[in-house]
């Protein structure tokens, strides 16, 4: 990721579905997503086959817009959030799981985001806008980092 994507992330990302009653169809979502919906469409398959992950479209607010949670069983495991152009993918860790995240080689960018995440009640709030490959790769091991913890 680039320092402008983690400088989005913080300041500009926003959902493509706000003030979207329902769930977006496919083609909504890959007008939205542009050439991000491949790194969207491996993600999901890649988590779903590889933890048995669940999809369930899910929106709190019509003012949030809608993510896409991936969870097993009663369990959220982690939230896609679309952008136009790119996704978010957002992660409520505990404390061992935070612990596993800060012990790992990301690169230099994610380990500030994990650093300078904020902690709320349900967890620490790690968020990584997913730009390329490597994005990928490191959503895929905070996926296993919270099923570990």
């Amino acid at each position: 990721m680039t320092k402008t994507a983690a400088t989005r992330e913080s300041t500009t990302f926003r959902n493509a579905f706000i003030g979207q009653a329902k769930e977006p169809a496919d083609r909504e979502l890959t007008t939205a997503l542009g050439a991000a919906k491949a790194l969207w469409d491996q993600l999901v398959a890649e988590l779903a086959a590889e933890h048995k992950l669940t999809r369930e479209w899910n929106s709190y607010s019509i003012k949030a817009g809608w993510a896409l949670r991936l969870k097993r069983e009663a369990r959220n495991i982690v939230y896609l959030s679309p952008s136009q152009g790119g996704f978010m993918a957002s992660f409520a860790l505990g404390e061992k799981a935070m612990e596993s995240a800060r012990g790992e080689r990301f690169p230099a960018h994610v380990r500030k985001t994990i650093a300078e995440a904020k902690k709320y009640a349900e967890g620490t709030a790690v968020r990584i806008v997913v730009s390329g490959a490597e994005e990928v790769a490191v959503v895929k091991r905070l996926t296993e980092i919270k099923l570990e913890n």
